[in-house]
C-alpha cells in the first residue's frame, strides 16, 4: 500500500477476476487496480466510525477505517487473515486477551478466527487500513 495525497494505489498479487462498484460489476487488471479515495466501493457510518471499502475481489478486501476518539469497533471474529496499517494516529488493537498499541506506521497481521477489535484510546480522529482475505467485513 502507498499512500500519496488523497489516493491509494494497492497492488494485489492475487488472481482478480472482478470488483463490485456500486452494484455494478467492472472489470479490473489482473494485477492492479488504482481507486481514488472519494471512489470507494462501499462506505458504512456508524456514530464514531467510518468505515470505506476500497477493494474487494473474491480472495481479499481493503478497507479505510477511521475512528473518533475513544471509540472502537464491535468484537469480530470469522474466518481469514488480516493486516492492519495505521495510516495516522494511535490505536490499541484486541486479539484474543492481548492489546497491541499501534502507531502511525505500524502493521499488525493476526488470524481472524480469534476475536478482535480496534479502539480509538486518544483524543485525535485515527486512520488505519485493513487487508482482510478472504473478504468477509463488506
Amino acid at each position: 500500500m502507498i499512500s500519496h495525497g488523497k489516493l491509494y494505489i494497492i497492488p494485489i498479487f492475487f488472481n482478480i477476476l472482478v470488483s463490485i462498484m456500486e452494484n455494478m460489476e467492472q472489470k479490473m487488471d489482473r494485477n492492479m487496480v488504482f481507486v481514488r479515495k472519494s471512489s470507494e466501493l462501499k462506505q458504512v457510518i456508524a456514530p464514531g466510525k467510518i468505515y470505506r471499502l476500497m477493494i474487494k475481489s473474491d480472495k481479499m478486501e481493503a478497507i479505510v477505517s477511521e475512528l473518533e476518539p475513544n471509540a472502537e469497533s464491535r468484537w469480530y471474529q470469522h474466518d481469514g487473515e488480516e493486516v492492519h496499517y495505521m495510516l495516522k494516529g494511535e490505536m490499541d488493537y484486541t486479539i484474543g486477551q492481548t492489546v497491541h498499541h499501534l502507531k502511525q506506521g505500524d502493521v499488525l497481521w493476526h488470524v481472524s478466527t480469534i476475536k478482535h477489535k480496534a479502539k480509538n484510546t486518544t483524543s485525535e480522529k485515527i486512520e488505519y487500513i485493513t487487508v482482510g482475505s478472504p473478504p468477509t467485513f463488506l
